[in-house]
């Protein structure tokens, strides 16, 4: 019989483990549909075998919580047309928006080296999640106002904050900050629990507010699509993580 041990580390046969875990619970719970499945397992063996499954975790507690959040009040979004589509299944662009940027920094700390790849990765999380749910709790707020004008738009619109959806955006970034926060030793991280904690927390909320300018500036004429805008603001996380590790800690 074949020993695993030979070929696969014990780190990369949990990571392997987890993708599958991930991609069994995903279908039965209609989380994504085939083709984000697909996405899923790039992206997750990406993150996890070029980074460490540490990072897989967080971006799995990112999905769940997401995917809980979309099917909040599902059928209210939907007569005011402003649900997910496929009935709250992700798909491949919707997998990649939110977890291209953390396959990038996996991808450039496999081939270099430095300190700031885990916080990288958990910042532009932190933002994905955030995000989700200011659009998918704070878009049933009748309190929307534009982000740029603060002039009162319809709940839903592209560039839209509103009392509930600022709170909500703040609960998301929490959320990944207080699970990367319990997962640093696990990894290996030498930065302080509070430090993590409050910089992926700022920094979740702050991308955010980046993917409301940038939906209102730029999606809302037609430049760039949804899940552009979602793409550049995970960026944005990952590259203010960077700013912050490198500038003051």
């Amino acid at each position: 019989m074949v020993d695993p041990s030979t070929y696969f580390s014990d780190d990369q046969m949990i990571s392997i483990a987890l993708v599958a875990g991930l991609l069994l619970v995903s279908k039965l719970r209609d989380m994504l549909d085939l083709s984000g499945m697909l996405a899923a397992m790039v992206v997750g063996l990406t993150v996890s075998l070029l980074g460490h499954w540490t990072w897989l975790i967080i971006l799995v507690i990112f999905l769940f919580v997401a995917s809980i959040a979309t099917k909040w009040r599902f059928e209210e979004k939907r007569a005011l047309s402003i649900q997910e589509s496929n009935e709250g299944a992700r798909g491949w662009r919707n997998v990649m928006a939110n977890g291209a940027a953390a396959s990038m920094v996996a991808i450039l700390g496999w081939f270099g080296d430095g300190d700031w790849y885990f916080l990288a990765v958990s910042c532009s999380v932190s933002v994905a999640l955030s995000d989700t749910l200011a659009s998918e709790i704070g878009s049933l707020d009748p309190r929307t106002r534009s982000i740029i004008t603060l002039e009162a738009v319809p709940p839903g619109t592209n560039g839209g904050m509103s009392p509930t959806g600022t709170m909500a955006a703040l609960l998301g970034a929490i959320i990944i900050a207080g699970s990367t926060a319990l997962l640093a030793p696990v990894y290996g991280e030498t930065m302080s629990a509070a430090s993590i904690f409050i910089t992926v927390t700022i920094v979740g909320w702050l991308g955010c507010q980046v993917d409301s300018i940038l939906g209102e500036l730029l999606e809302n004429k037609g430049y760039i699509g949804k899940h552009s805008v979602n793409f550049l603001a995970t960026l944005s996380g990952a590259a203010m993580a960077v700013v912050v590790a490198f500038r003051f800690l």
